[in-house]
């Protein structure tokens, strides 16, 4: 059994957050595996689905970021579910926006939520599906707090439907193929298709293309 985890933070005002991109992403994942109703236990909201035929259950704690792990635990450990068969879907700073990178175990590195998992399962041994926001452009006023807790920019906000199906599709992959394969074709960069140097195309081509053109990558 694999107990997946969205991080964020419960109620409508939080909703469209940045910090709550893993709400947003199990949202998909129980959309794509055909899930039903979730219903309230461990603090939580959690359902029951199968994920390429692998019983799994969908978990959003509902207990604010910063004490994700007050709901992670009690389930998996009603469960019997090892900390190797969780999948925590969390926000990430550290990776531009857009881009889907998976992790086994290690550090928590700032994130609250990810603190308090870490605490209460007494183990960063756990699977993770890292969802870059970015860091706060330089014109943002506010701290870094301020800044997860802030809306998308309407360009992030056109890519954002992309970069959750990218991510749902992460979380399915590591339940067919097991994170150590997901990570070898999915954490890997694509090169970029180069466009022609303007003095190589021939008379009658079209010129001042751009020198590189930038293709949807589920990897990145």
């Amino acid at each position: 059994m694999l107990l997946v985890v969205g991080l964020g933070n419960p109620g409508s005002e939080y909703a469209a957050h940045r910090h709550n991109v893993g709400f947003m992403t199990v949202d998909e994942v129980a959309r794509r595996s055909g899930a039903g109703l979730s219903r309230s236990k461990f603090s939580g909201e959690i359902v029951r689905t199968s994920i390429e035929d692998v019983e799994t259950l969908l978990l959003k704690p509902m207990t604010y970021m910063n004490c994700s792990g007050d709901s992670v635990q009690p389930c998996a450990a009603f469960f019997k579910i090892p900390p190797p068969s969780i999948i925590v879907i969390h926000d990430d700073l550290d990776l531009p926006f857009g881009t889907i990178r998976l992790k086994q175990g290690g550090g928590h590195a700032g994130h609250n939520g990810l603190r308090s998992i870490i605490g209460r399962l007494s183990t960063p041994d756990f699977c993770r599906v890292r969802i870059g926001i970015g860091r706060p452009p330089p014109e943002f006023q506010g701290e870094v707090s301020d800044y997860v807790l802030s809306g998308f920019r309407s360009s992030e906000r056109e890519n954002l439907p992309s970069c959750l199906r990218i991510a749902a599709k992460s979380v399915l992959d590591v339940a067919a193929r097991g994170i150590e394969a997901a990570m070898k074709t999915r954490n890997t960069r694509r090169k970029k298709k180069k466009a022609p140097k303007q003095q190589d195309l021939k008379d009658g081509e079209p010129t001042g293309a751009p020198t590189t053109t930038d293709e949807p990558n589920e990897g990145s």
